[in-house]
């Protein structure tokens, strides 16, 4: 069974920053594409960023060039760190093992009903 905790969300000033983390059990991440995904307040899910089990990254627009994706495979965590931060990176950030990461309007909603996710809060 794979299970994924999220953790490291938080309240932070707009420009602040926040690592997030993805514990993995029940996978190894040299097989896996890994992902993390994001429901702001009143929106829709959004696809944040992932990596690919050869080391290949993809970063949404909105958070190009501010979030950094990694992993540590000898403690099974994937890492999500978020420096520059803005009120609308606001949200409940998931991580999930996808092989077909996309923008998926009801995938936060399945990915809810798996991990609780973590908070992220900026203010301006």
């Amino acid at each position: 069974e794979v299970v994924l905790v999220e953790s490291g969300g938080g309240s932070v000033q707009d420009g602040g920053s926040l690592r997030l983390s993805c514990k993995a059990s029940g996978l190894t991440f040299d097989t896996s594409d890994m992902v993390w995904y994001r429901q702001p307040p009143g929106n829709e899910c959004e696809l944040v960023s992932y990596i690919n089990s050869d080391g290949t990254t993809y970063y949404s627009n909105s958070v190009k060039g501010r979030f950094t994706i990694s992993l540590d495979n000898a403690e099974n965590t994937m890492y999500l760190q978020m420096n520059s931060l803005k009120p609308e990176d606001t949200a409940v950030y998931y991580c999930a093992k996808d092989p077909e990461p996309r923008n998926d309007p009801d995938l936060c909603f399945v990915l809810s009903s798996w991990g609780q996710g973590t908070q992220v809060t900026v203010s301006s």
